[in-house]
């Protein structure tokens, strides 16, 4: 069993504090200085900084806190300092460490989503590692591309500028979605493998387990 590190996790906390706090400042400062866009967009940003603990809370479910600033950091980092602050064009690598960054989470999100309905007493199923695996990883591609059409969808219809180069911008995206979510997919397999990798990500799985003890009654934790 793995036990909560209570100085990490007010770390954690204290860290996603001071992201939203951020936020509401920059909010506020810009209404302030006549910036009206700017402040609406980010006091959007703001608001959904909060959708990890609201879907937390609709389907029951207590989100690790390593999880929720994962989400927060993506949030953070690609709608306020990409998009609100020009990150995307100050920095050619930006876009690709996010999209990176986001086939890690989709990837984990993935792998815990089929993972769950593989330890539920009341479905009958008994994946094998490599399937949950693949899932993980199909999970995290799928949703990079429905990214990718948004971001086209965009363009197209409102004369945004989110696929900034076009078709290379697309494909460096998905390329780099892809690498995130195999290295995902990988550790998750070599977790239910037992193949002892001690990975930030079997340590993110124990969390969630023991926080949601009701999702898995079908098998006891991996020693």
């Amino acid at each position: 069993m793995y036990t909560i590190d209570i100085r990490s996790y007010w770390q954690v906390k204290a860290l996603i504090v001071l992201l939203k706090l951020s936020l509401l400042v920059g909010a506020v400062l810009s209404f302030i200085e006549g910036h009206l866009e700017a402040g609406v967009v980010t006091l959007a940003i703001f608001l959904i900084t909060f959708l990890p603990i609201l879907l937390g809370n609709r389907f029951q479910v207590k989100i690790p806190s390593e999880f929720e600033l994962l989400a927060v950091v993506l949030v953070y980092a690609s709608l306020f300092l990409g998009e609100v602050h020009g990150y995307y064009l100050k920095f050619w690598w930006w876009d690709l460490v996010l999209h990176t960054s986001s086939g890690f989470l989709l990837g984990i999100l993935g792998f815990l989503l089929v993972y769950v309905l593989n330890e539920k007493k009341e479905i009958d199923l008994d994946l094998k590692p490599g399937f949950v695996a693949l899932f993980a990883f199909v999970f995290a591609i799928a949703f990079g591309t429905y990214w990718e059409i948004f971001e086209y969808a965009m363009d197209r219809s409102f004369g945004t500028n989110m696929q900034k180069s076009g078709l290379t911008d697309t494909m460096w995206d998905l390329i780099v979605n892809s690498i995130g979510a195999l290295i995902i997919s990988l550790l998750g397999w070599g977790y239910l493998s037992k193949e002892g990798i001690n990975s930030f990500l079997e340590r993110w799985i124990h969390k969630f387990i023991e926080r949601n003890p009701r999702l898995f009654e079908r098998r006891k934790l991996p020693r």
